[in-house]
């Protein structure tokens, strides 16, 4: 099995993208219906209280369910500013949040209408910042049970008690800035990664993942 199939996510978690290192394709799913409450329109940084959830507010859902590729993100709340000035905070102080910032800051400029357009963009910047030559397509129909592609759709998940065992993750520990008030967080956001171990992220996030195969898809 070579391939892999994603949902859509804003700024995702280390295990979302330690599937670019376990497969030759990737698939970001684009005919799902939108899923409130998980990494699609969040995510999680390393504040100075602990575990600190961004939310990327989306324009009101009259229909349900609602095609992902609909959903458009909300601009009538300043998120952009609120969410940079979260992460500086959060990361000012990591080695290598000067060498970074700056790319993501002018992307929190551009108001992209839809919330997959918004994702993938961050998400191929973040790719590039951290070597990772894989670039990811878009799939090009619904299919419940995806042939030959491991389906981590819906296995990767905020809340714990949606969240499926995953064989080929093991997050190991790196630095954080916060680290001694609260303990190591794992499997935040990648720009947590980013920040804190720069060149070195691609080979922590290939200590975090096991060649084990996974399911070829999940009901």
């Amino acid at each position: 099995m070579s391939a892999a199939i994603l949902s859509t996510s804003y700024l995702p978690p280390i295990q979302y993208i330690s599937k670019f290192l376990l497969y030759e394709k990737i698939v970001i799913e684009k005919f799902e219906n939108y899923q409130k409450q998980s990494y699609r329109n969040r995510c999680y940084i390393y504040g100075a209280n602990g575990r600190q959830c961004l939310v990327i507010p989306v324009k009101k859902v009259h229909d349900s369910p609602m095609p992902i590729t609909g959903v458009e993100i909300d601009y009538t709340y300043s998120w952009q500013r609120i969410h940079l000035k979260s992460i500086e905070s959060a990361y000012r102080l990591s080695p290598f949040y000067e060498y970074y910032a700056d790319e993501l800051i002018a992307l929190y400029k551009i108001e992209t209408p839809l919330l997959p357009d918004w994702n993938m963009m961050l998400l191929e910047t973040v790719l590039t910042l951290l070597g990772i030559g894989l670039k990811p397509e878009e799939s090009k129909s619904w299919e419940f049970l995806p042939a030959g592609c491991a389906d981590f759709r819906k296995s990767i998940h905020p809340k714990e008690r949606l969240m499926l065992p995953d064989r080929q993750f093991d997050p190991v520990s790196y630095p954080q800035v916060f680290r001694e008030r609260y303990g190591f967080i794992p499997n935040l956001s990648i720009i947590d990664l980013l920040f804190n171990e720069g060149p070195e992220s691609v080979s922590v996030l290939r200590r975090s993942v096991r060649s084990e195969k996974a399911p070829e898809s999940s009901p």
